[in-house]
């Protein structure tokens, strides 16, 4: 029996000292819900998960990118919707100019709405969205992954695209029968130029689509990986935490006792 040295009050001091900093760490998971406290705790976990939650913002990125994508197309498809209005009206008046019983002034009235038909087209062909041209030969390069692949989209034409030129030249009038003869070929073209481009905006619309779906299932994925590496299981951390303050309780307790065990020491001298 010794009195300098305390050897079972220093051992419970180290288990008290451990079974605090266990405590700790237990109540620091449960207030933040991640198990990655400090770096410490987990450095490959950390790494991963950081690496996977830039992923994850890129991803959200690419998705916003993606969704305006769709809607410049559906705005350029309005649009050259309202075109194929304008061009199949346009096809109405000529044919309609070819009758031989239509008067010069009957004929004069077609034109006029004929021309303003063709005005209509051109200005529709400069609109923009967000101050991008929605009207050019320029292609969009839309982002479809969290690498920055894109895959580009090809621009739709309109003032310079011969078909559709042709039908809105100003030297294209219906003012006489032979006139509206041609204007109806050429209109004619030009509704075949607008149903391969409309057709072509709607397979644009559709790989965007499916790329915006396949982008939230990635992004869900990611989610759940970052989750289970740095996400508190609150079930499994309350049954440690518990465990540790009971243990600290304990601790405490018999540290008391431990450092009463000299006290024996006194009485044998007193004896």
């Amino acid at each position: 029996m010794v009195i300098n040295t305390n050897i079972e009050a220093l051992q419970n001091a180290n288990n008290l000292n451990m079974s605090a900093h266990s405590l700790a760490k237990s109540l620091s998971r449960l207030s933040s819900g991640t198990k990655i406290v400090t770096p410490s705790d987990d450095a490959a976990g950390l790494a991963v998960s950081s690496r996977l939650q830039a992923q994850i913002a890129r991803l959200d990125s690419a998705m916003s990118n993606v969704v305006n994508a769709v809607s410049l197309t559906q705005t350029q498809d309005g649009f050259m919707k309202t075109i194929d209005k304008a061009l199949s009206r346009m096809g109405e008046l000529a044919m309609l100019a070819q009758d031989t019983t239509k008067s010069g002034t009957d004929l004069s009235l077609y034109n006029k709405e004929f021309t303003q038909l063709q005005d209509y087209i051109s200005v529709t062909a400069l609109k923009t969205y967000n101050a991008v041209t929605l009207f050019s030969s320029s292609t969009f390069d839309v982002t479809v992954d969290s690498s920055g692949n894109t895959f580009a989209m090809a621009g739709t034409d309109i003032l310079g695209n011969t078909a559709y030129a042709n039908a809105i030249s100003t030297a294209v009038s219906i003012s006489s029968t032979t006139f509206a003869q041609a204007a109806l070929a050429l209109v004619l073209e030009a509704t075949s130029q607008v149903a391969q481009d409309r057709a072509r905006l709607g397979a644009y619309q559709a790989r965007l689509n499916f790329t915006s779906d396949q982008l939230v299932v990635t992004k869900e994925n990611l989610s759940a990986a970052v989750s289970r590496i740095t996400d508190t299981d609150v079930a499994e951390e309350s049954t440690r935490y518990a465990r540790n303050q009971i243990l600290v309780s304990s601790g405490t307790s018999m540290l008391t006792q431990a450092n009463s065990l000299p006290q024996s020491a006194l009485r044998l001298l007193q004896g």
